[in-house]
């Protein structure tokens, strides 16, 4: 069931469908989110089985402002992470902070802590704020990309129809302008510490926060889990591989003419002597390829191809974000 994200009516429908307990695929500026009442943890579980995603695996809650975040939090906001917020909130940034205690259990994976984004998407505002008025009230939702445990995240409406039967309502607000999911900072110990990397660059977060941030591994405890962090995720049906370019043309020389089944994507310009090989050019700036990167990888699924060979992006801060995505989906 496909709503329309600039009709008010349709917005009100989706808010009253989730406060209902039912789900509602909706848009964000990262990836299109599979949505449930945050605190209903009946509506969450249809989330789980929906995915078929385990239920110790965290969800994202969404709220329209940080005020809103103040019913999922146990006890103040550390001053860092109160920083990170007045900079990137709305915007593709998650926070890790203490849960409050019987709030949300469902959708923070049983842990004591809860990953919280405010979206920038006007459509997704629109709807938390119809949330927030609707009877019962609903205070945040909790939203995971739209799609099947572990494949590639939704960045339109038809990416999220694709994944599942035609009961689901589906909220349109156009593609995703980000493209990939949001950048995680852990904030439940005395330094941020960063669980995901995203579109934004180690260098912002800590000139915002004030802090440097920190990786799990130099951590005395284990990091709280969190979305998109397992070694295989965002993977398509085709096998992808990772190759400097000089690899990938030398890859291409060998099978010669008789190269199929193979889709390509890099910097570099590929010369093939098959004609059943599909070619597409990788721009050269992250922040595009980003927004790109998942509607080409279901593209070439779509295709019926069994190979992606993709040319490694630079090991550079804002190719992070898309390095950590390619490499997830080579592990799948």
């Amino acid at each position: 069931m496909l709503l329309d994200g600039q009709s008010a009516a349709d917005i009100q429908k989706a808010a009253q469908l989730l406060a209902a307990g039912e789900l509602v695929a909706f848009p964000t500026e990262t990836v299109y989110g599979l949505g449930a009442d945050a605190a209903d943890d009946a509506a969450v579980a249809k989330i789980f089985a929906a995915k078929g995603r385990p239920s110790d695996h965290p969800l994202i809650v969404h709220v329209p402002d940080a005020a809103a975040a103040g019913h999922f939090i146990a006890g103040g906001i550390p001053a860092f992470a109160q920083r990170l917020m007045d900079a990137f909130w709305p915007g593709p940034l998650t926070l890790i902070l203490p849960r409050k205690e019987g709030v949300a259990a469902a959708a923070a994976g049983g842990q004591a802590s809860i990953g919280l984004r405010c979206p920038g998407h006007p459509v997704a505002q629109a709807l938390l704020r119809a949330c927030a008025q609707a009877v019962p009230a609903v205070h945040g939702l909790a939203g995971p990309s739209a799609n099947q445990f572990g494949r590639v995240s939704p960045t339109t409406a038809a990416h999220v129809e694709a994944e599942f039967d035609a009961s689901l309502a589906v909220l349109d607000g156009g593609p995703c302008a980000v493209g990939i999911e949001s950048t995680i900072v852990d904030c439940t110990r005395q330094a941020p510490v960063l669980l995901r990397p995203g579109v934004l660059t180690r260098a912002q977060i800590e000139a915002a926060c004030g802090q440097p941030l920190l990786a799990p591994e130099e951590l005395d405890a284990p990091a709280p889990r969190a979305s998109g962090t397992l070694e295989s995720h965002y993977a398509p049906r085709a096998k992808v591989r990772l190759m400097d370019a000089r690899a990938l043309q030398a890859a291409l020389d060998v099978l010669g003419a008789d190269a199929a089944h193979i889709a390509t994507y890099s910097r570099v310009i590929l010369r093939s002597t098959s004609s059943k090989v599909l070619r597409r050019r990788m721009p050269d700036d992250a922040l595009e390829v980003a927004r790109q990167l998942f509607a080409v990888l279901r593209a070439f699924d779509d295709a019926g191809v069994r190979l992606i060979w993709v040319e490694t992006p630079p090991d550079t801060p804002e190719w992070e974000g898309v390095l950590d995505r390619l490499q997830r989906a080579a592990a799948g």
